[in-house]
């Protein structure tokens, strides 16, 4: 493959292209050779090499969690509509979503169409499909782990990350990190939440209505010093001991 120094540049050219020919040769018989084992292997006794017969297919899906179907349900049972925004094929989307009991699937999305989806769901164009809510009675709530769900999680009104195997982007856009990756945290989360709001109106609807009439009362001259110490600290105590019930 050496070429003499006082050579013209037009026979060094063709001594290198004959090496790279060579080359190329070598590289081709190599591959054909590995290609003849992996045939001689795979081909089975009083088969010729060469030839295949089909044996069978290996198929890698994801698994679902064991605990989702128990917590799309108990979302579906409190009022929550569910709906999944994947990236998969059509045909592996709604094969989990019927398994889980969803009935809402958009499949084959990229980052930027899940985004998308979110703010159709927030703007309010599916409300015939929600009740006829619109996008500001509505709160959309995103659960996902993957870094491609970053964008989605920031942008959805609670987003939701699992902290196990989700991504450090997923962690950081997301408002409610669920640490053990138990699904049935979410429903869990939302019954909280339902109830805290339920009493904190009691609280102020309570507080409110009993000093405004006490106001009343005072202005016509039929409340006394002790209605007016009731309406202060006897409405805070009541409203303290309601406010207990969320640690239940």
């Amino acid at each position: 493959g050496a070429y003499a120094p006082c050579a013209s540049r037009q026979e060094r050219r063709g001594v290198l292209e004959k090496n790279n020919a060579a080359e190329g040769q070598q590289a081709d018989e190599a591959v054909q050779k590995q290609s003849a084992d992996a045939t001689g292997m795979l081909a089975e006794p009083g088969h010729k090499t060469g030839t295949f017969r089909y044996i069978g297919a290996l198929l890698i899906a994801d698994e679902i969690k064991p605990e989702a179907g128990e917590a799309v349900g108990e979302m579906r049972r409190s009022g929550i509509d569910v709906v999944m925004l994947t990236g998969d094929r059509k045909e592996a989307a709604e094969s989990v979503a019927e398994k889980l009991g969803i009935n809402r699937v958009k499949a084959g999305l990229l980052p930027a169409d899940k985004v998308d989806a979110v703010e159709e769901l927030l703007s309010g164009k599916t409300a015939a499909e929600n009740g006829g809510k619109s996008g500001s009675d509505r709160k959309v709530a995103f659960v996902g782990d993957g870094i491609n769900d970053a964008p989605v999680l920031a942008r959805a009104d609670v987003g939701i990350a699992m902290g196990s195997l989700g991504s450090d982007a997923a962690i950081e856009a997301a408002d409610i990190v669920i640490m053990d990756d138990d699904l049935r945290k979410i429903p869990l989360a939302v019954r909280i939440a339902q109830k805290t709001m339920r009493i904190a109106r009691q609280n102020i609807v309570f507080a409110l209505g009993v000093k405004i009439l006490i106001l009343v009362l005072g202005a016509l001259g039929l409340a006394n010093m002790w209605a007016a110490v009731f309406a202060d600290v006897g409405v805070a105590v009541i409203a303290i001991l309601n406010a207990m019930r969320t640690m239940r």
